[in-house]
């Protein structure tokens, strides 16, 4: 990406399709706290899923405390994969040589290990992975190097402080693979530009001219936006609209605010749902996304309402299925060898000039780190 005085170009095209730089999203991702949607994935004690990252298996779990937990998905005896998709258990046990861990990790068993001098179990737990929760969210990271969360999120919870996010449960989680590049698929999320073109009969109408950018501390961007009803719905459900979440007030209750956590899930809080996308790397043009939908449990409470999330769903669908076609258009002109990087609008796509810089900034010190000194 370059910068001029007047105007903020895109990141380079060769960043969405070379195997160069999708060797280097891998890095990014290994190296840097990542969103992993909502901490309600694994809702209770015992309930564990397991995850795929950046060609990484992890082991997601909550503890008999019900503290949230990650783990290198492989025994350490020789390195069996331990678990396969997600469900309950009260403990972890290996299939190949039936080496047994509790739900913190720890080791409690391993058959006839105790004839081998100086095995030692406590020694022999799972590989712990830094894992913590912030406002209803799941942040995890590989790296012992990388900064604690709260440096890293910065003034995070105070932009989004007058939605109640922590409280909201996830009634639907939808997962699929889409033919681009897991940037170019978080790009148009937060890109209003493209409603018009993209979406000239399904939202376009209940956006208006979104407000600058909100000024932010931390890793992140976000932009508020003014709606006319609400849009977690289609321009023909609005009758189908959800109560206001509780607390929310103000301009806040009529509008959307449109945030991006780096380098990989963003969102959506309006008025009455929040919906969540993260988005990994698969190959150069090619990527996993995950979408969840949220409500308040007072909303899910009232009679009738999951007829009415129900409606939510499909707009998410019906939307998501325009972009679709949108972004895999989008990562065939990037391929092309004569791309460029373009010119920015500086409010209509303020948070893809956002994550741009970070993602500059961010590669070229990873870059740097793999370069030989001296």
């Amino acid at each position: 990406m370059k910068d001029h005085a007047d105007c903020q170009y895109s990141i380079t095209p060769e960043a969405y399709t070379s195997p160069a730089f999708h060797r280097l999203d891998k890095s990014l991702f290994a190296r840097h706290w990542i969103g992993i949607g909502r901490a309600d994935l694994v809702p209770d004690a015992g309930r564990f899923r397991t995850l795929d990252i950046a060609g990484q298996s992890i082991l997601l779990l909550r503890d008999r405390e019900g503290t949230l937990r990650a783990f290198a998905n492989t025994c350490r005896h020789r390195a069996a994969r331990l678990m396969e998709g997600e469900g309950e258990c009260r403990g972890i046990r290996c299939p190949f040589h039936s080496w047994a861990y509790r739900l913190d990790g720890s080791l409690v068993a391993a058959p006839q290990m105790d004839a081998v001098a100086g095995f030692d179990k406590a020694e022999n737990g799972l590989i712990p992975y830094r894992v913590e929760e912030r406002a209803g969210f799941a942040f995890l990271c590989l790296s012992e190097e990388a900064p604690e969360l709260d440096a890293v999120l910065g003034d995070f919870d105070a932009v989004h402080a007058s939605w109640p996010l922590a409280d909201l449960v996830t009634t639907r989680r939808r997962e699929i693979e889409v033919a681009c590049n897991w940037k170019a698929f978080l790009d148009v999320f937060n890109d209003y530009y493209h409603l018009p073109f993209v979406h000239p009969d399904s939202i376009n109408s209940i956006y208006g001219q979104p407000d600058d950018q909100t000024p932010t501390k931390g890793a992140y961007a976000s932009q508020f936006g003014a709606t006319e009803g609400t849009g977690g719905l289609l321009e023909t459900q609005q009758a189908h609209a959800l109560p206001t979440m509780p607390g929310l007030a103000g301009r806040e209750a009529h509008g959307a605010r449109y945030s991006w956590v780096f380098p990989n899930m963003t969102f959506a809080a309006n008025s009455d749902a929040l919906w969540v996308y993260e988005a990994y790397p698969l190959a150069p043009d090619r990527c996993h996304v995950v979408q969840s939908a949220c409500f308040h449990p007072e909303t899910l409470a009232r009679p009738g309402a999951d007829a009415s999330v129900a409606v939510y769903h499909d707009r998410l669908d019906a939307a998501l299925d325009e972009d679709l076609a949108a972004l895999e258009n989008q990562q065939r002109g990037l391929a092309c060898p004569s791309a460029r990087p373009g010119v920015l609008h500086p409010l209509l796509e303020a948070n893809v000039g956002s994550f741009a810089r970070w993602y500059d900034s961010t590669t070229l010190s990873l870059t740097a780190l793999k370069e030989p000194q001296g």
